[in-house]
């Protein structure tokens, strides 16, 4: 058993420790964050250890989690200061590279880059991990791990993870059953039949083609037949500017993670 520290008690950290604790961790967690409504919180939820001092918490880390905003990352890390032995580091920070994280914080520390989806409070994340060639493989192996415990675990090089980021988030999800349980009500469906009807195109939907064996081309085909109402609804989608709207907003994320990255 290794003792964890999560430097940051937000949104992300509260996923993540749920998430650990449904896949019953064995790791000692403690949770650094300076407003003590936060701690309060962790504490009551999770029963984990929580640390106001963050020099302390540092301390205890065996592997330490940073899980700020990423224009809060720098401040922190100065906070912190000169690290005098190894410790291995987790970036959640989105759009702050490898060499960023470095040049603030080097050797003795280690810099991984992980993106955890808030899906992991479920059990059912899906996270992005990034290493530098260096670190050895049994360290590799300790993040892995960590996050395997909530999910998937998918490791990608550095040059994709902005463009992973922007494809990944949950909010995608949410946003279009948001979308379309709206539009459907307009329709003249009840809210509660609205989203019933939308969450089913969408969860179920993706939940057949994951655990399934058929291609999303041939999915889309069964499910849109030429001359139906489906394929009527998909056709005018597109035709309003559905695929370009997509592309966007990606486009607008993928700028947002370069901008952090200068910060």
């Amino acid at each position: 058993m290794s003792t964890v520290v999560f430097l940051g008690g937000g949104r992300i950290t509260s996923a993540m420790l749920a998430g650990l604790r449904l896949g019953k961790t064995r790791h000692h967690l403690v949770v650094h964050d300076r407003n003590p409504r936060k701690l309060r919180d962790l504490k009551k939820s999770y029963a984990v250890v929580v640390e106001p001092d963050l020099n302390r918490a540092v301390k205890q880390a065996e592997l330490l989690i940073i899980a700020v905003r990423p224009g809060s990352v720098r401040q922190l890390l100065r906070a912190i200061g000169k690290v005098n032995r190894p410790l291995l580091a987790v970036s959640l920070a989105a759009g702050v590279p490898l060499r960023a994280l470095r040049k603030m914080v080097g050797p003795p520390m280690q810099w991984v880059r992980a993106m955890p989806s808030p899906v992991c409070r479920s059990g059912r994340g899906l996270t992005a991990v990034t290493f530098p060639e260096t670190l050895p493989r049994a360290d590799r192996k300790r993040v892995q791990d960590l996050f395997a415990t909530f999910g998937h675990v998918v490791e990608i090089p550095e040059s994709k993870f902005d463009g992973f980021t922007v494809t990944f988030s949950c909010s995608h999800g949410y946003h279009a059953l948001a979308t379309l349980a709206g539009a459907a009500q307009k329709a003249g469906l009840d809210r509660n039949t609205a989203l019933l009807a939308s969450a089913h195109a969408l969860a179920d939907g993706i939940v057949a083609w994951r655990e399934g064996k058929h291609s999303l081309e041939s999915l889309l085909e069964e499910a849109a037949t030429p001359g139906g109402i489906a394929a009527a609804t998909l056709t005018k989608m597109d035709v309003a500017g559905y695929g370009r709207a997509v592309r966007e907003g990606l486009a607008a994320g993928l700028r947002r993670a370069r901008a952090n990255a200068g910060k």
